[in-house]
């Protein structure tokens, strides 16, 4: 099969199934189509293009839409690339950071504010990423202890075992992995790293497996899965990412223009609930009894709460279970706010 060949929506050709893939296309279509039913004139900026899956539904499905996909893992953007390659100019891939967002576009000749309809995050590891046992991402398989998301990034999860002190390693496991056990974890580290350095996977796995106690390994889940998603976290600067990249996408809006989030863990979807929370909120006084001139809210929501993955899907791609889903509007020019 040729790069031009690949059927539309070949998810599983890839190794990734898109989450929630039908709904983000019912939240975002409405601003992508305002002025045209197929899309023309209309930009979605993909800001976690991974494997593609998502940007190929909405190319398929509008075919005058153009997309701006982003991704910092050089691999998944090749991938994307080849996958895509038949949609011609509408399709740009750019190698940047979520929070690059605003110089992609204008390295692209666009303006950094009100230029775009839509814009998709689709947070965290890609399963493309955990299935690339190299990566190291996976705690069910021995691999060197990696996790970049891009290879060009000098800090690896063994640097930070091997280089921090016993109180940053149980900073970053608390904060990031929210590992109750964070203290006994970092000083065990500490401790085995003065004989033999961490250089795989298997080593911290089996360190965790003699540090949680036998009681919470057996209720609490994979004893890796907190202290593994901490250091993914840490190597990859992702909150800090996220909680630049989300106002910049908001920024990026046309008036009518819809930003969609999906997360997976608590961490991320504190810092998007904050974000669109303050984005829909009045600035005027509580008291007044009419919005001031320029107060009024710049966003709305178009989801009620966090929305979730259905048992339907779920099934099907397993992946889909701890998503949530949230997504504003904008209604008001910042200019003339």
């Amino acid at each position: 099969m040729s790069d031009n060949d690949f059927p539309a929506d070949s998810g599983a050709a890839f190794g990734h199934v898109p989450v929630m893939l039908d709904r983000c296309y019912e939240l975002l279509a409405p601003a992508l189509t305002a002025r045209s039913a197929d899309g023309a004139g209309a930009f979605l900026i993909d800001a976690t293009l991974g494997a593609g899956g998502h940007t190929e539904h909405f190319l398929a499905s509008l075919p005058e839409l153009t997309v701006i996909g982003l991704d910092r893992d050089t691999n998944a953007l090749d991938i994307a690339r080849k996958r895509l390659a038949r949609f011609g100019t509408r399709f740009v891939g750019v190698h940047t950071r979520y929070d690059g967002l605003a110089d992609a576009l204008d390295g692209l000749g666009c303006s950094a504010t009100s230029s775009v309809d839509a814009v998709l995050f689709d947070l965290g590891v890609s399963s493309m990423q955990l299935d690339q046992a190299e990566r190291g991402f996976a705690y069910s398989i021995d691999a060197p202890l990696d996790m970049r998301m891009n290879a060009q990034d000098e800090l690896t999860a063994a640097d930070i075992l091997n280089t921090y002190s016993a109180a940053e390693l149980s900073r970053v496991l608390s904060r990031f992995g929210e590992e109750r056990f964070a203290r006994r974890i970092a000083a065990e580290i500490v401790r085995r790293r003065a004989t033999e350095p961490f250089t795989r996977s298997g080593q911290l796995v089996e360190l965790l497996y003699a540090t949680i106690p036998a009681a919470t390994r057996r209720t609490g889940g994979h004893p890796a899965k907190r202290t593994f998603q901490a250091l993914r976290i840490a190597v990859n600067a992702e909150l800090e990412s996220l909680a630049a990249a989300i106002p910049a996408a908001m920024a990026a809006l046309r008036p009518g223009g819809r930003v969609a989030v999906m997360a997976y863990q608590s961490l991320e979807d504190k810092i998007v609930k904050a974000q669109f929370t303050a984005a829909t909120a009045s600035r005027s006084p509580i008291d007044l009894p009419v919005e001031l001139p320029g107060d009024a809210p710049e966003f709305t929501l178009i989801t009620r709460g966090a929305e979730r993955a259905n048992d339907a899907e779920i099934e099907i791609n397993p992946r889909s279970a701890p998503v949530r889903l949230r997504a504003v509007e904008r209604v008001a020019d910042r200019r003339r706010a």
